[in-house]
């Protein structure tokens, strides 16, 4: 079923390449970014029809054979449609229908989308077709962008480790090194942005998986302030703590899609708490002097040499050179007292039952499963998540009434002052450490360290955190530099990640997945 979903319409999507249209090479489309995309659509070289087709056939070349990225789970069957669409309004106007007028997104496939399935991964919901878009794909479609494919990921968004799901067989593999992990669960995403599938892509994080794919494929990945972008109709995991957010290969592009799709949402009241702070725009904020005069502070409790790589703790220490020559005045080192022992102190309180069973009701009559223990039964998800489902299910007590629910709240609490208290005190801007403190493991390899510092901060502080890259270890495995900031710091942390972005412009594209052959099409 899901192979036919994958390949029933890749022969129905050649179409005539324009003379106009020529000029557009496989070779220009290679790390595109959407602003030079609108300027070759602006001057006639492109169009939405001939982008889409540029993406599908890197798709065909590269995910499912040849280095087999094995990165999406369906193609949009009406992805064409849509950019023709696009394109005769563009003709008939002149003018874009909004900031992503054609661009193609990948989309992880736990946002709901109403015209093509949304499985969270999972074999059980394959024909689970939601009678709505969730709100961040409302928004992007209203700005023009083309769903291309949904993406693979860690099935329930489970694993911030790996992306691997019962829909799709086979593990999601890393451009960089075929044989390592994406980390997850977005990264289906986030391979198939690297590889060039899509222009630009939407994950989600709970506790890692937006910022951990990101920087295992050199990417860019911002975790926003929780209650600044709407989970409406994204299939949750943990809603103290879930967020959907951009992640792309250049700042700018995530900057694009963030100010898309921000905003107050009335069917997630989290996002009431972003009403007043969002700026008229967060591209006025791209300054590539924004080191300049900016303070950074180091954060060395999330880069100790003794549980990390070599060569990772020394692109980080070389990072902060390079945010010093950048103009930054770095503050080494800030440490948030109780960090460990708070983090250690969090009861485990599933929240899986609730609120997916809450989701599974807001799919209408049709959904293929009404409850979490209907899947539990079908047997139609991966063997990794069966204890996982079979504890959360088993829990039949509402999260709010177990006994550590209430610690849990001071305690996130507790930690959101001493984090305030810390960087007000060193009077800091952002903190940096390492996305990771290891490289991407070998996939199946579940014992070296992931090193994942994802979890320790944003999550449960609620605060933002973002993701670039910051070079390249051994092998050319990449790292990524994480900048942390206040609640609502968006505009200043959009500042600091691109001035040092465009200081150093340490992202290169994989080698596994280069520039196509121009195809003669009859």
């Amino acid at each position: 079923m899901v192979k036919n979903l994958y390949f029933v319409f890749i022969a129905s999507f050649w179409v005539v390449t324009s003379a106009v249209g020529q000029q557009f090479t496989p070779k220009k489309l290679h790390e595109a970014t959407i602003s030079s995309l609108h300027t070759a659509m602006q001057n006639g070289k492109l169009t939405a029809v001939e982008l889409v087709q540029l993406y599908l056939d890197r798709i065909e070349a590269y995910d499912k054979q040849g280095p087999f990225i094995n990165a999406l789970i369906m193609l949009n069957p009406k992805a064409l449609a849509e950019a023709r669409r696009l394109d005769s309004l563009y003709k008939a106007t002149g003018k874009f229908v909004g900031p992503l007028h054609g661009i193609p997104v990948i989309v992880k496939d736990n946002y709901d989308t109403f015209d093509m399935p949304t499985t969270n991964g999972t074999l059980a919901m394959k024909e689970s077709i939601p009678p709505d878009d969730a709100f961040v794909i409302q928004k992007i479609r209203q700005a023009g962008a083309i769903i291309i494919a949904k993406s693979n990921l860690a099935e329930f968004a489970q694993s911030g480790n790996f992306s691997v799901s019962s829909i799709l067989p086979g593990y999601s593999r890393n451009p960089y090194d075929t044989r390592r992990t994406t980390a997850g669960s977005s990264g289906g995403t986030a391979a198939a942005v690297a590889a060039d599938f899509g222009t630009i892509g939407l994950g989600t994080d709970t506790g890692s998986s937006i910022r951990g794919p990101a920087a295992h494929q050199s990417l860019v990945g911002f975790r926003c302030t929780l209650g600044l972008i709407s989970r409406d109709g994204i299939a949750p995991l943990a809603l103290t703590n879930d967020m959907g957010g951009p992640i792309c290969r250049t700042v700018e592009d995530a900057v694009r899609v963030l100010e898309v799709i921000a905003g107050y949402d009335k069917a997630d009241s989290v996002t009431l708490l972003s009403k007043g702070k969002i700026p008229a725009s967060y591209r006025a904020f791209l300054d590539k002097n924004g080191l300049k005069g900016a303070r950074i502070g180091v954060f060395r409790q999330l880069c100790n040499p003794a549980k990390a790589d070599s060569q990772v703790v020394a692109l980080f220490n070389n990072a902060l050179d390079e945010l010093r020559l950048a103009g930054a005045t770095i503050i080494d080192s800030v440490r948030v007292i109780e960090l460990d022992t708070i983090n250690k102190s969090f009861d485990v309180i599933p929240q899986l039952r609730r609120d997916f069973n809450v989701y599974l009701a807001n799919l209408g009559p049709n959904a293929p499963h009404k409850t979490l223990e209907s899947i539990i039964k079908s047997k139609q998800y991966h063997p990794f998540l069966e204890k996982f489902l079979l504890d959360s299910n088993a829990d039949t007590l509402a999260p709010e009434l177990h006994k550590g629910w209430q610690k849990n709240l001071a305690l996130r609490e507790r930690l959101r002052q001493l984090v305030l208290r810390a960087m007000d005190s060193a009077q800091v801007d952002a903190l940096v450490y390492p996305s990771f403190s290891y490289p991407p493991r070998l996939i199946g390899d579940l014992n070296t360290p992931s090193g994942t510092n994802n979890n320790a901060l944003s999550p449960p502080t609620g605060f933002p955190a973002f993701t670039v890259p910051m070079g390249f270890t051994y092998n050319n495995l990449p790292a990524g530099l994480q900048f942390f900031g206040r609640p609502f710091s968006e505009p200043i942390l959009i500042k600091l990640s691109y001035a040092y972005e465009q200081a150093t412009h340490h992202r290169f594209p994989p080698e596994s997945t280069p520039p196509l052959r121009k195809k003669n099409r009859k």
